[in-house]
């Protein structure tokens, strides 16, 4: 038994090309972590990491062992998981990654509610808007936005739609005016969402085409949404966001929907993990909880 836990340490040291970040994932010290490894390499007689003081590599033995040890303690994990299938109580560690401002407002409060129930589960939330390498990274499951791409390697299930709005403060519009189709849109100033040198077109459904481009003028571009929520409350232009962001200041008064007969623009959210012959348990339990309660947050 303790030559597999060796092992397992060794798994995660080289998942992660780090010592410090497995350190981190297996709740050890780095010395714990390098000890184990040296221990390993003492035991197997041959080096299995190339030691820098900035990085740790895998020697050619160390690649030929890490692929044979992944695949066997992935086999460990689907047997566990398969026996855990029987069981009422959810256990371990679950860790999750959704984007940083919809995971904070919506995955985040409804997932935490799986703690009241199963208490021999951990969670494990994190917030980033990159899109990870969830079995390198060691993630069980990803929210993300969008369209994916099929990389063969995970699998996904649409979890929710959201729609977008196009508001503005009352006071841009009453100095402005109101827009009253999307022909007007190029006229008024907007706030746009983008990155380094790109931008967001603001894109809506179509009678002969399926969708219709438009894109305000703006001379005010942020790649933070909530950033964005707060200079469109301030009057600096129209804003096109996701209703769950806006819905409460529409109906207090502090912004006004525009284009209200223009059909709103919707995009699916969805679950992805990696592909494995066996769900895990506590994942499929995340995944029934996202798609029974995620709508409720984007009416």
């Amino acid at each position: 038994m303790e030559h597999l836990k060796d092992i397992s340490v060794f798994v995660e040291a080289a998942a992660a090309g780090s010592f410090s970040t497995a350190s981190k994932k297996l709740n050890l010290t780095r010395s714990a972590v390098a000890k184990t490894v040296a221990r390993l390499e003492a035991r197997l007689g041959v080096r299995l990491f190339h030691r820098t003081t900035r990085s740790h590599n895998l020697t050619e033995e160390g690649r030929f062992f890490f692929e044979r040890c992944q695949r066997a303690v992935e086999e460990i994990r689907l047997g566990q998981a398969e026996l855990e299938s029987g069981r009422r109580e959810v256990r371990g560690k679950l860790r999750v990654t959704m984007p940083v401002i919809f995971g904070r407002r919506c995955v985040a409060p409804t997932l935490i509610g799986l703690l009241e129930e199963h208490s021999g589960l951990e969670l494990d939330l994190s917030f980033s808007d990159r899109v990870v390498d969830l079995r390198g990274e060691g993630f069980d499951l990803a929210v993300r936005n969008g369209k994916l791409k099929d990389d063969g390697e995970t699998i996904a299930r649409r979890i929710a739609f959201q729609n977008l709005m196009v508001c503005a403060s009352p006071e841009f519009l009453q100095n402005s005016g109101e827009p009253q189709s999307l022909d007007d849109l190029p006229n008024y100033d907007g706030i746009i969402y983008g990155k380094q040198e790109s931008h967001d077109t603001w894109v809506f459904p179509a009678v002969d085409d399926p969708w219709r481009v438009v894109l305000p003028r703006s001379r005010l571009r942020l790649d933070d949404l909530e950033a964005i929520l707060d200079a469109g409350l301030a009057g600096h232009g129209l804003i096109w966001l996701p209703s769950w962001m806006v819905r409460d200041y529409v109906a207090n008064g502090r912004l006004q929907q525009v284009l209200r007969s223009v059909p709103s623009v919707s995009f699916e959210t969805y679950a992805v993990w990696p592909r494995s012959p066996v769900m895990l348990p506590k994942v499929r339990l995340a995944i029934d909880l996202l798609v029974r309660e995620l709508p409720r947050f984007m009416k």
